[in-house]
């Protein structure tokens, strides 16, 4: 074998069996490879950073690393925005990064670069290959890295003529690396912590969102009286009628502030404890309030599921139910559009075992109340902030699970990130319904604009946060992307273009034409309203957090 055969070998016996691609000449060894490996499917993608977030998703859903193939730094650099996102959610992916031959390096020729400085920045293992002989090992030690615990992204860089070179041999994967429980000594502190009194809360993150863990996390909760808070952005939400309730920490640090105003233990279960996404003048960016203490259940690294189950035991709450959300129907909405009524109509319609990739901003700010007893789906939300992610994560999500139907809700601004993403959907024809939210405007940076107490910010300050001239014409895109598409103006349009998106197979895009949840009036009192929510009663802050984001 020559050594792009032996990596695509070892790359399949180590369970990596998607590569989402982007090549380039250096990697023309291994895109003839493929032909040698028909377990691999490899997918095309027109731009990097649709491959990078196509992994992503991927592995969200299929509980196991996807690759990339990317041609040298600059393709890599292209893609780092949905690497960021992978990187900050843990979430394992094996980035195969093309370079010149070792024998060409020298020349400094016009593509080359430092491709392991690029790769560095998002990634928890780099390695370059040095030869032919030596690839299968890396490869099977980027694998291993990559699915951790604690998972992220690994780089492998494969020289060209380590790709072509002979003699290569497939290695098998590494032993699969156990996650630990939380010693016996913390489980005991923090069930101490649990029922000594005061006011506690449970952090859920990364796995502790899944099914088996929300159980365990909801019978802690029914014991201790303990309130259940997911981090704001996380990797994999399971939710739904049947499931336990958990309420997501709010992106706004003055509305974080609020959820937990009061608390006397806050317990990390693979969670980071909350900061304010930006530092804002005299505002706290760290969130835990003042006189809380911090215990962590489970790091990272560690078995989150099991250390709850223990933590359990320890409580004696084995017997004890967990709540469990009632199903709701929700009415399908008439007349104008709304932000909040295109949330409603998708609620409306959701169906069993769905996948909802959310990157709508402020546009969704009422999707998590109006889906959270909506039949079972999955969560993908943007984990790391970087936008360009709900697209490509909706491609990853519907090739590692071709049986369930993917919604992809994006805002305009981030749908223009990577919007090549839909030219894949229709080349797979993947089963994703995109409803992007056209309220021509960047509308959370004019939020963002009235926050951060910036000055003087008059008519070309706003026209940067404007996308209204020209117009973009998503419908005139996705027709041309291969993808069926349609814009609506009423509900009623909503509602029959999504009946037809749910009937048909293959990719369809809704374009909903919205005002701003947030504009006029609202966008200049929110400021103020949020300024004020420190300073006035608890139970009024509460009411008027669940009233803006619920």
């Amino acid at each position: 074998m020559n050594g792009a055969q032996a990596l695509l070998r070892t790359l399949i016996d180590a369970g990596v069996t998607t590569c989402f691609t982007n090549p380039g000449t250096s990697e023309m060894h291994f895109v003839a490879a493929l032909d040698t490996a028909p377990e691999m499917r490899a997918v095309l993608t027109l731009f990097e950073g649709v491959a990078t977030g196509a992994a992503d998703g991927y592995s969200r859903m299929a509980g196991k690393p996807a690759a990339t193939l990317l041609h040298l730094g600059c393709g890599l650099g292209n893609g780092l925005a949905n690497l960021h996102n992978a990187r900050k959610g843990r979430v394992p992916v094996v980035n195969i990064v093309g370079d010149h031959a070792t024998t060409h390096v020298g020349y400094d020729a016009p593509l080359q670069s430092d491709i392991e400085t690029v790769a560095r920045n998002v990634s928890t293992w780099v390695r370059t290959s040095k030869s032919t002989q030596e690839l299968s090992r890396d490869a099977v030690d980027a694998v291993a890295a990559a699915a951790g615990p604690p998972g992220g992204v690994a780089t492998l860089i494969l020289p060209a003529d380590v790709s072509w070179g002979d003699g290569a041999t497939p290695l098998p994967p590494h032993p699969a690396v156990m996650a630990p429980v939380a010693s016996n000594e913390t489980i005991a502190a923090i069930a101490g912590a649990l029922t000594g009194g005061g006011k506690t809360a449970l952090l859920l993150g990364g796995k502790a969102l899944r099914e088996p863990a929300l159980l365990a996390a909801s019978r802690i909760a029914q014991a201790t009286g303990a309130t259940l808070y997911a981090e704001v952005f996380p990797t994999r939400l399971e939710r739904g009628a049947g499931l336990p309730a958990v309420e997501r920490i709010a992106y706004f640090a003055e509305m974080t502030s609020v959820q937990l105003a009061g608390l006397d233990h806050l317990i990390l279960v693979d969670a980071k404890a909350p900061v304010s996404f930006f530092a804002y003048p005299e505002k706290k960016s760290y969130l835990v309030p003042d006189g809380c203490q911090l215990h962590e259940l489970a790091s990272f690294a560690q078995d989150a599921l099991g250390s709850l189950e223990a933590l359990v035991d320890e409580l004696g709450a084995r017997e004890v139910k967990p709540l469990l959300q009632e199903a709701a129907n929700l009415a399908r909405p008439g007349g104008a559009l709304t932000t909040d009524k295109v949330c409603q109509a998708i609620a409306a319609v959701l169906p069993e075992g769905a996948i909802i990739s959310d990157e709508a901003q402020t546009s969704g700010s009422k999707l998590a109340s109006m889906t959270a007893r909506a039949p079972r789906h999955d969560l993908l939300t943007l984990t790391g902030g970087a936008i360009g992610q709900g697209l490509p994560v909706a491609v990853g999500a519907a090739i590692a699970c071709p049986d369930r139907p993917i919604f992809a809700l994006v805002g305009d601004g981030s749908a223009m990130y990577t919007i090549q993403a839909l030219w894949t959907m229709a080349r797979e024809q993947l089963d994703v319904t995109t409803v992007i939210f056209n309220n021509r405007s960047y509308a959370i940076l004019n939020i963002e604009l009235q926050r951060v107490g910036a000055e003087g910010a008059g008519g070309m300050a706003k026209s940067q946060l404007d996308l209204s001239t020209p117009a973009l014409d998503f419908v005139a895109i996705g027709h041309g992307m291969g993808v069926p598409s349609i814009r609506v103006e009423s509900c009623e349009e909503l509602n029959a273009a999504l009946d037809r998106a749910l009937a048909e197979p293959g990719p369809h895009l809704i374009e909903a034409i919205v005002p701003s949840a947030f504009s006029g009036w609202k966008l200049k009192a929110l400021p103020h309203v949020m300024n004020a929510l420190g300073r006035i009663p608890q139970p009024m802050a509460k009411a008027l957090k669940r009233k803006i984001a619920p």
